[in-house]
């Protein structure tokens, strides 16, 4: 069977949020109609604490973007973002959430990031999506949203992993592109490690 993963579309990451994908708002339309495709949609939702050590505002003289080490591991320091029970972390209002079978939340424990909608950063320990979708008898992953170079990569990846078909819908998805080529290198390592890179029309098509 073939699931539908819409990566963290959510209002800080869509222009005038807090960390705000350029043309992130542009996947919305597309997540929605894809969704028509499938026969089991799931989310992943960033939901993280205020205290989260990926906040820059977190490490007093440090700023966004500002390069540390976390749990012996190389750390993006971030903006405040999609911080747990905010606007900005909830969903897109013109995201259609009806189909979603289930949500699953990640970055929810301060001392290590989550990219991944499937485990954090060092593989210490799962969301939970991935035991989800071989229980509904999941063979196929298709990966949509926010955004290219992180949350969709690293999910990818994961996926590709553990066992699944995954494909990566790639107008679907948008870049942070901290350096300009960010999101076409993402792509490339995606490839490389035998993910199929589509487009919404390939599969839409009647």
């Amino acid at each position: 069977m073939k699931a539908l993963v819409l990566v963290d579309i959510q209002n800080d990451f869509l222009p005038g949020g807090a960390l705000a994908v350029a043309r992130g708002d542009e996947v919305i339309t597309l997540a929605n109609k894809l969704q028509n495709a499938f026969p089991l949609v799931v989310a992943t939702q960033d939901w993280h604490p205020a205290n989260h050590k990926s906040f820059a505002a977190n490490h007093p003289g440090k700023g966004p973007f500002d390069q540390i080490e976390l749990r012996g591991l190389k750390q993006t320091l971030w903006p405040m973002h999609c911080v747990q029970n905010t606007p900005g972390a909830e969903f897109a209002a013109t995201l259609d959430q009806q189909r979603f079978l289930k949500v699953f939340r990640k970055g929810t424990d301060p001392e290590i990031d989550s990219y991944s909608g499937f485990f954090d950063n060092d593989h210490r320990k799962s969301t939970g999506l991935g035991a989800f979708l071989k229980e509904q008898q999941v063979t196929e992953v298709f990966i949509a949203g926010l955004a290219t170079d992180y949350c969709v990569r690293f999910s990818a990846l994961d996926a590709q992993a553990l066992g699944f078909k995954t494909i990566v819908v790639r107008d679907a998805c948008r870049g942070v592109n901290l350096n300009p080529d960010d999101s076409d290198r993402a792509i490339q390592e995606m490839e490389r490690a035998g993910i199929t890179i589509t487009s919404s029309a390939a599969i839409l098509a009647p």
